[in-house]
């Protein structure tokens, strides 16, 4: 898994971005796909989030922060608090504080949907990893920035 920094300001932060115009800070790949930080401020965070067809996140939760997921692209299954849920390009779906949350990918092409973070930390480490098809439930989910 590897993070590319980018200088923002640059035409080089344009070409390194996931999507035209995406002007992202920071990307970082993971098993199931990558995401791509397009802004944070101390109140919210906004991310664009690619996963790979047939791969899912971990079923998760968070505890200083609620997120809000729209779909651009592609098919979604969200289970949130055991209840799954089935959204296509223009769905959105809230996950609020505390919830037992995931996304799949059930489809043949890659899913994209954007994530809005709200709350009062939106560190990598404030995740609650309850299952995990790669092998990191109970691990820590803190990685350092590159």
């Amino acid at each position: 898994m590897s993070r590319k920094k980018i200088k923002p300001g640059t035409k080089a932060e344009i070409a390194a971005a996931p999507g035209p115009g995406c002007g992202c800070a920071w990307s970082d790949t993971r098993p199931w796909g990558k995401y791509s930080v397009l802004e944070e401020t101390a109140h919210w965070k906004v991310k664009r989030i690619e996963v790979k067809p047939g791969q899912r996140l971990s079923y998760q939760k968070h505890f200083r922060r609620r997120e809000h997921w729209f779909v651009v692209q592609g098919q979604a299954i969200v289970t949130r608090e055991g209840k799954d849920y089935c959204l296509r390009p223009g769905d959105s779906i809230d996950i609020p504080l505390k919830a037992g949350h995931r996304i799949a990918n059930p489809g043949k092409e890659k899913l994209v949907f954007i994530e809005i973070q709200q709350g009062n930390y939106f560190g990598e480490d404030d995740i609650e990893r309850l299952e995990d098809d790669y092998g990191r439930s109970g691990l820590p989910a803190t990685r350092k920035r590159k």
